[in-house]
């Protein structure tokens, strides 16, 4: 079969008995008992009083119930609102009451800070449900409440709703993005056609695993566009290098979505164990989210093959996409324009920029716009025309590929030389003692800022003065001495979460403590 039914749920009725998730806990389930689980979701959350335009919250890990949010808001009209579930009480109860959730589920994991935004939020007790193995959470209703007695029959009325992912942001509180709903069938939505631009195809035996949270925006997008043209769906709950590996060998993996923390985690196994796994299934494992170093894609490059493949884009749309063998051409490159995206390069009085030359990288959609919920200022900040950018700093070559620098926000500027901090940390992480690494600036008198490094040290290489010494002597031999870190102190773990993101504001922000950064 070359073609699938357009969309999960026609796909389910076609063939009910078909396997198409495998549970962390290694529960395979069919297309009829998820799209069974589904119905009665969307049955249960109108009996609590949501209607089409409505939101709904999760504070969830990856497993079943985030898969049938998911699909149960797709299909009633509503707005899926995932929650960070490393996030704390207030800044969770920020998304809850921002994006006006009626409803808010949970896990027994994360109840405590759940239960305290909830609190905050101000949301009523018959809108708060907690998946649990059994006794009852304190301060939620059973999720099982939420479903018992609802009928797995499709509901009526059924239209397209979204996914609304609020934006991390540097500075200030996370913006939702609200797409608007477009009031059509579910299955005119073409939900699958985006994993398209990536070369995947309807069914053709793919298997998708899911290694990262499906709280993350790129993450949900892979994997419910993966299972609305046919793939089996394979959930990780807590990513390790090694279960990745035999997740991958178990099921033939053909598919994934990886961040470059990842990579480079998976590298530091040891030979006699990544060489133990057969991973020739792997035919697209595609990476984004944060810069890669050249070293560590080519390594990965040699080990898994021409299946690496590199994007670039943001959760309010847009991007570009480079195969192994672009990168290879063009190494560095983010790649070109998605077909239905457009990427331009402007500097800061808003003039387009030619080929070559470095500013501010932007991007516009051809399927539709957005806007950030409850902030017209910040929906109209960083536009061109319909072009908009997150800030990063790019340049487009002549045959329209795309290289970064940096984040405007991370630039250091020091003595009026813009330095980049990504190529700094690509140097940092070259050193095998260097398990993880930033690069910032830090206040200098004369300069304006000098360059940080802060490094979590790889397992048997003890942090201090010695191991500093080596770190800045192997950052002379590859960088200029401008770009050199001046100094490095250590932190046991870095502050990222498990998408690969780092958290450098709050690394950086204990330096500048009582001082106005320069940028």
């Amino acid at each position: 079969m070359s073609q699938a039914p357009n969309g999960f749920w026609a796909q389910a009725t076609a063939d009910p008995d078909r396997d198409v998730l495998v549970a962390p806990d290694g529960e395979s389930w069919t297309a009829g008992r998820l799209h069974a689980a589904t119905n009665r979701l969307v049955h249960g959350l109108h009996a609590a009083g949501l209607r089409r335009g409505d939101a709904f919250a999760v504070v969830l890990p990856n497993g079943v119930e985030f898969f049938t949010a998911y699909l149960a808001a797709t299909q009633a009209g509503l707005y899926l609102v995932p929650v960070n579930h490393h996030l704390v009480g207030p800044e969770i109860a920020w998304i809850v009451a921002d994006s006006g959730a009626k409803v808010l589920i949970t896990h027994e994991r994360f109840a405590d800070a759940a239960r305290a935004a909830a609190d905050e939020a101000g949301l009523a007790s018959e809108g708060r449900f907690a998946v649990g193995s059994g006794s009852t959470v304190d301060g939620f209703r059973p999720y099982a409440e939420l479903l018992d007695g609802q009928p797995e029959s499709a509901p009526d009325g059924r239209t397209l709703g979204w996914v609304m992912n609020y934006t991390s942001g540097t500075t200030g509180r996370p913006r939702g993005i609200r797409r608007p709903l477009s009031g059509k069938p579910p299955e005119e939505s073409h939900l699958g056609g985006f994993l398209g631009i990536f070369g995947i195809r309807p069914f053709d035996d793919n298997v998708h695993l899911v290694c990262s949270p499906l709280y993350h925006t790129a993450v949900l997008q892979f994997a419910g566009a993966a299972l609305h043209i046919g793939h089996r769906i394979v959930l990780m709950d807590r990513w390790q290098p090694e279960d990745m590996l035999r997740l991958m060998a178990t099921h033939r993996c053909t598919h994934t979505h990886m961040v470059p923390t990842q990579f480079h985690r998976l590298l530091a196994l040891p030979d006699e164990v990544r060489a133990s796994y057969d991973v020739s299934a792997m035919r697209h494992a595609i990476h984004g989210a944060a810069p890669c170093p050249e070293h560590v894609k080519r390594s990965m490059i040699d080990w898994w093959g021409n299946c690496v493949e590199e994007y670039y884009a943001a959760s309010e749309g847009g991007g570009a996409f480079a195969t192994a063998e672009d990168w290879l051409k063009k190494p560095g490159t983010v790649g070109k324009a998605w077909p239905i995206s457009e990427l331009a390069v402007f500097d800061d009085d808003g003039n387009r920029l030619p080929p070559g030359e470095l500013g501010t990288v932007y991007m516009k959609m051809s399927t539709g716009g957005f806007s950030y919920h409850k902030d017209e200022a910040k929906t109209a900040k960083n536009r061109i025309g319909e072009f908009f950018t997150v800030g990063d700093l790019g340049v487009l070559d002549e045959d329209g590929f795309l290289f970064l620098r940096d984040r405007k926000i991370d630039m250091i500027i020091s003595g009026g030389v813009n330095i980049y901090p990504a190529e700094i940390e690509s140097a940092l992480l070259s050193h095998p003692a260097v398990a993880d690494a930033a690069a910032f600036g830090i206040p200098h008198a004369d300069w304006g800022e000098q360059v940080k490094a802060v490094v979590e040290a790889a397992p048997g290489h003890p942090a201090g003065e010695d191991l500093a010494d080596r770190i800045l002597a192997h950052c002379t031999e590859r960088l200029a001495g401008y770009k050199c870190p001046k100094s490095v102190d250590f932190v046991e773990t870095m502050p990222r979460d498990p998408n690969g993101k780092l958290y450098k504001r709050r690394l950086r922000e204990p330096y500048w403590e009582g001082q106005e950064r320069p940028v």
